[in-house]
């Protein structure tokens, strides 16, 4: 099926210009979009002798719509659905509740923007400077607003991930099976996920291997050996997600804490056997935070030593209560917000390795700087406590190449869904499908 559309309204390129009697510390904006919650970014003051805007400064802030949004919004406002930004002195900028109570309004933008056709083309709403000053102030504020599409597939889990359920395709009101999951243990005793599961150790570093050893030394309060397997429709297995440390409590407690957290590997068929692909740690933030922390890091080659490395692409926490999304994201990189392509790419393309058998070292490697050029990755779902939780997946299309591609990102979103269960306090009982540890064996 065709991708589904999206649309960023992107923000960014800030800049202040005061007038030569006035000036300010710093300054701190908060960008907001109707019905969607507002985003705060740091601005940079520039010389008042300096008429350029530069478009090489780091984006502020990106809201991501869907078709039904834009809809939404073209049906009911129009042309007149506007982006404001609202000017601050005083205060960090970082967002804490103390440093934006106490900033003083300096003044404040709106650009209108028109959705109409935003799903077929970009289009620039602003970009230059803008007179924002209160009370005859000739205070001046630089900025760009950018619309841009942004297509995705988009996989909706038939039912918990560990209830080994399908995974659907969905485009619109469409649903079309595309994967199905396997959920299981792997055998305590098993060194390398089965005998055709092997980890080839010359390109995991071997300290991330070592948790595949036996277990006869683990504390027993744990929660170990979880696998769920992506299996194309011709029973083929195209992506792992295996809990490689287990998640144990903290000397004294009953919270899996991040000096200590537990952690997946994401693997990808390729030469006969597994190779990992990303590894997921997660964990409990304090309990008066009532959050779970996450920490997701992409294998990539170093094409000088031909070595395994990684790089963090994604860390956030999400609320255990109220659910929220896991989300990689590279646009907040400094991503030029006016380059033709700011979507980028992310390990896909030009890559010689994407189909598994094909010889390449890393399936999405090749450097790290074909991999980070920006742009939104993928974002998943994720439910609060007690609730059933079906995660929907978003990639970006361009980072979907082959149907592993979109396995090993359905994978990821298991294994975060599965975290959150992880990660409950060692003093609640599992679900029954998470406690079979000592009755199953892991299976591909």
């Amino acid at each position: 099926m065709d991708p589904c559309h999206f649309v960023r309204i992107l923000v960014g390129n800030l800049a202040l210009k005061f007038p030569s009697t006035e000036s300010s510390s710093s300054c701190y904006c908060k960008i907001k979009l109707k019905n969607f919650p507002h985003q705060v970014a740091t601005i940079p003051q520039q010389d008042i002798e300096t008429n350029s805007c530069s478009s090489q400064k780091p984006l502020a802030a990106c809201f991501s719509l869907s078709k039904s949004q834009i809809d939404n919004i073209v049906s009911k406002w129009g042309s007149s659905y506007k982006v404001s930004i609202e000017v601050y002195a005083g205060g960090s900028g970082s967002g804490s509740t103390c440093g934006l109570s106490s900033g003083k309004l300096l003044g404040k933008v709106s650009v209108p923007l028109d959705l109409r056709g935003a799903e077929s083309r970009p289009c620039v709403a602003h970009n230059g400077w803008v007179t924002i000053g209160k009370n005859g102030s000739s205070l001046q504020l630089c900025l760009t607003v950018r619309t841009e599409r942004d297509p995705r597939f988009v996989f909706q889990f038939g039912g918990e991930p560990e209830c080994s359920p399908q995974v659907f395709q969905v485009q619109g009101s469409v649903k079309q099976a595309v994967f199905t999951c396997k959920f299981g243990f792997r055998n305590t005793s098993d060194r390398n996920l089965g005998s055709r599961s092997s980890l080839s150790e010359s390109k995991a570093p071997r300290k991330w291997l070592r948790s595949l050893k036996t277990d006869k030394d683990q504390p027993s309060k744990e929660r170990k050996g979880w696998s769920i397997t992506i299996h194309n429709l011709t029973g083929s297995p195209v992506a792992m997600a295996s809990m490689v440390t287990p998640f144990v409590p903290s000397p004294g407690s009953d919270r899996v804490t991040k000096s200590n957290p537990g952690a997946w590997l994401i693997l990808r068929p390729g030469c006969g056997t597994w190779k990992p692909w990303g590894r997921l740690e997660a964990w409990r933030e304090p309990s008066f935070t009532d959050a779970i922390g996450y920490r997701f890091d992409l294998f990539h080659d170093d094409i000088t030593t031909a070595a395994s490395v990684t790089s963090t692409v994604a860390s956030s926490t999400i609320n255990t209560k109220l659910g929220g999304k896991f989300t990689v994201d590279m646009t907040s990189l400094s991503t030029p917000l006016i380059s033709p392509q700011s979507s980028g790419h992310f390990g896909s393309g030009s890559r010689s390795g994407s189909r598994p058998g094909s010889g390449s070292g890393s399936d999405f490697g090749f450097s790290p700087q074909n991999q980070f050029r920006g742009g939104f990755v993928m974002s998943s779902t994720v439910e609060g406590t007690g609730k059933c939780s079906k995660p929907e997946v978003e990639v970006g299309v361009h980072h979907v190449t082959c149907t592993e591609d979109a396995a090993a990102f359905v994978a990821l979103a298991a294994a975060m869904d599965l975290s959150m269960d992880a990660c409950r306090s060692f003093n609640q009982k599992l679900r029954k499908e998470l406690r079979q540890q000592q009755t199953q064996n892991f299976v591909v």
